[in-house]
């Protein structure tokens, strides 16, 4: 087995072991296996289109899981297929389908980034800035650290 194949095998055990992991409940061991899928796809992105293209092969995957997170990281590089592959599973129910029409609703609005182009000068796309939402909550000090509740009264 090539080094290309062991990762675009970790990819799909991770998705899948990712699913199973949500599906039970079990939050945390299902972000370990997301964060080992990502990192599959950042070694096998490091090859460039090869990288790319090896993962292809899980375009016919058994598991719609797997299909649609292989479609979703290739949606820029391999359009078309990738494309058929979202829709189909967008019409479906459950959250694999969720995910495949959310990933076409990003792709649609131009908010996609799982796998950006490069510039001109082969540097990285600049990622948007962070929403309201996303910006880190500032640590409060001291005093300050107690919740208050609706019997504190400004001065006491």
């Amino acid at each position: 087995m090539t080094e290309l194949e062991k990762l675009v095998a970790e990819f799909a055990e991770n998705v899948a072991a990712q699913t199973d992991s949500v599906w039970k409940g079990d939050a945390k061991t299902g972000n370990k296996h997301a964060k080992r899928y990502i990192a599959a796809f950042g070694k096998l992105t490091a090859h460039g289109d090869v990288g790319r293209d090896a993962l292809t092969v899980l375009f016919t995957h058994p598991r719609m899981d797997v299909r649609v997170s292989a479609a979703a990281y290739l949606l820029r590089y391999r359009t078309t297929e990738a494309r058929a592959i979202l829709e189909e599973a967008a019409k479906g129910k459950g959250l694999v389908s969720f995910e495949a029409s959310q990933v076409l609703k990003n792709w649609e609005s131009g908010s996609w980034t799982l796998d950006p182009a490069k510039d001109a000068a082969e540097q990285p796309t600049r990622p948007a800035s962070p929403s309201k939402r996303s910006r880190p909550r500032t640590e409060r000090t001291g005093a300050d650290r107690r919740k208050r509740n609706k019997r504190d009264k400004p001065g006491s």
